[in-house]
């Protein structure tokens, strides 16, 4: 790596001018601002007072000795302070040769560590929807790109597939659905969650009532007859009752059918499914064990508590008068197992912000519970996806349904590629290949290039455009860049011969220098767990090489050394377009 390098360099200037190190933190090298000469800067003015000498001075002083020291440093200039090196043309060559023949630019070797990612952790009671999507790209991306720095990898999927949600669409099925997803001609994810809705709106009504008699909303909804069922059948399903087992298994059964589907056409996957009716008696058992060492306390009417006062928060719940589970039981259970299964550095819990109270409770509990491993949870907490007209609500059935939008994206994505003739010369299951890849590659895009904390305003329309920061503009590129390395091959024109020479100009070595950065913006992404790092880099990449595209010949070039310079770059543009892409789970198609 060139910064590791140019580091060396500059401690070893430093150690011979000053007869001591630099403190590393401070020894960092950042690409040049475009109004000045140079390719990468450090800043001197953390050295000046240890130095006792101007900043000019420093500068120019280090400049002068890593010239001498290493020879791939052409020159130095100092701005204020600022010392730019001016990195000679053999490295940038010497450089494109080699990444020319690398099937793994950019990635790391292994660095031992182990990381558990948990993503999705759908409910059984309802499909999967865009809310979730943002989820699931997440933290199958951030998983992809902890694996390309060299992190041991484990993705899970934690299933809620118990609880008071799932009692009310097995209580709405037993009352006005009694078919299944075949008989009724549904995915049985979407049947589940049609009776979601149902027992919703019954709940309303009969609210409503009571609330007409002069209760409160909140006495209303808890005497409401439909909820004190949907209570007892918890109680029941709790207990072990076999005919509510055996309904619960059936329901859920048809659930897992639908994610499966509604999983392969989004591109991610799991290593290991976990289930809440699995992990919540590990949990109540840590409950009971806290409890015995007093470190939790009862309260009068049974429900035990966690004090957290003292830490600046409030009294949480972990067991219901009744003896029920809640949440954060589970989780802790959840914790536990998969702490004792895997023994990870690291647990990642991709859940949006709305949640970051629940995981700071949850590593608390941990710690005085004695777990110090606790220490390890992160809580990759992202911000909503919301619509034009406000938040989605599931109990309203006024989500956007996953599948349904993916086919949208794809219907669209066919619409505007035949408009523009970009498909016109494949086979019909080329095209619809394509179509998909274009579809889900826009929506991916919209999607992962926001920052994860920030919350996303969706608008389809703005997110398949060929042009622009979009998926179809990087895809396309990738596609311009394979067909002008096919009609190279097709004229006998070698690309896998090395440069010898710098001949271009300041478009062709921007260029090497933004591929040059990949493995940088890899890190990055990876040490800040956003995906959005890898697509704008993919963007500002994309629109370097078609302004390159634009401005200089390739295969009309007549130099010979030039033209196999810019197909070589272009050959190497393809290739991290492509490796980039795939951290992102975007196909990059060879034909559009």
């Amino acid at each position: 790596m060139l910064e590791t390098l140019l580091s060396e360099s500059f401690q070893g200037a430093y150690n011979s001018l000053y007869g001591r190190f630099a403190e590393d933190r401070f020894v960092t090298f950042t690409r040049t601002r475009a109004e000045f000469e140079g390719d990468m800067t450090i800043v001197v003015f953390p050295f000046t007072k240890s130095i006792g000498k101007s900043p000019d001075v420093i500068a120019n002083e280090i400049g002068q000795k890593m010239i001498e020291n290493q020879p791939m440093i052409k020159s130095y200039n100092v701005v204020k302070g600022f010392l730019n090196l001016v990195i000679s043309d053999s490295y940038w060559i010497d450089f494109l040769n080699k990444v020319s023949g690398e099937t793994n630019f950019g990635k790391a070797k292994k660095n031992g560590k182990k990381v558990v990612v948990e993503y999705s952790s759908p409910n059984t009671n309802k499909p999967l929807h865009l809310g979730h999507i943002r989820n699931n790209l997440l933290g199958w991306s951030v998983s992809e790109i902890l694996k390309a720095n060299g992190t041991e990898v484990v993705k899970v999927n934690l299933v809620n597939d118990r609880g008071i949600h799932i009692c009310k669409s097995m209580i709405a099925w037993q009352k006005w659905g009694k078919q299944t997803p075949e008989e009724a001609g549904m995915k049985g994810d979407k049947l589940v969650g049609a009776m979601y809705v149902a027992f919703d709106k019954e709940l309303k009504k009969q609210t409503a009532v009571l609330e007409e008699q002069g209760l409160s909303q909140d006495e209303a909804m808890k005497q409401a007859p439909i909820m004190m069922e949907a209570q007892e059948m918890l109680r029941k399903w709790e207990a072990g009752d076999p005919e509510i087992r055996s309904l619960w298994q059936t329901m859920n059964a048809w659930v897992y059918a639908g994610f499966d589907e509604t999983y392969r056409m989004l591109g991610v996957d799991f290593d290991k499914f976990y289930y809440e009716s699995d992990t919540y008696l590990l949990g109540k058992s840590l409950v009971m064990e806290a409890l015995d060492k007093n470190i939790l306390y009862r309260k009068a009417d049974n429900s035990i508590w966690c004090d957290l006062t003292s830490d600046g928060l409030d009294e949480k719940l972990l067991l219901r008068s009744d003896g029920t589970s809640v949440y954060m039981t589970q989780d802790l259970g959840t914790a536990e197992q998969r702490h004792a299964h895997y023994q990870a550095d690291q647990m990642i819990y991709v859940v949006g912000n709305e949640q970051n109270y629940h995981f700071d409770v949850l590593k608390l509990i941990l710690k005085k519970m004695g777990r110090k491993w606790a220490d390890g949870i992160v809580h990759l907490s992202y911000g909503m996806v919301e619509l034009p007209d406000g938040k989605m609500k599931s109990r309203e059935g006024t989500v956007v349904d996953a599948d349904d939008l993916m086919a949208d994206m794809i219907a669209t994505a066919k619409q505007k590629t035949e408009e523009l003739g970009k498909s016109a010369e494949l086979e019909t299951a080329e095209a619809e290949n394509l179509y998909r890849q274009i579809g889900l590659g826009a929506l991916k895009y919209f999607i992962l290039k926001v920052d994860p904390k920030k919350t996303i305003l969706f608008n389809p329309a703005e997110s398949i455009d060929f042009n622009g920061n979009t998926g179809p503009f990087i895809q396309y590129t990738h596609a311009r860049i394979r067909s002008l390395l096919r009609k190279a091959e097709a004229a006998h024109i070698a690309t896998d011969t090395n440069v010898h020479a710098f001949t271009g100009g300041e478009k062709e070595k921007q260029l090497i220098k933004l591929i040059h950065q990949y493995p940088v913006v890899l890190g990055m992404a990876a040490e800040t767990y956003s995906p959005a790092l890898i697509a704008n880099y993919l963007y500002d990449l994309a629109k370097e090489f078609n302004q390159f595209y634009q401005a200089a010949p390739i295969l009309r070039e007549e130099n010979e050394a030039l033209r196999l310079e810019r197909l070589k770059i272009s050959l190497i543009v393809a290739n991290t377009i492509r490796s980039a892409g795939n951290l992102l789970g975007i196909e990059m198609p060879d034909k559009m």
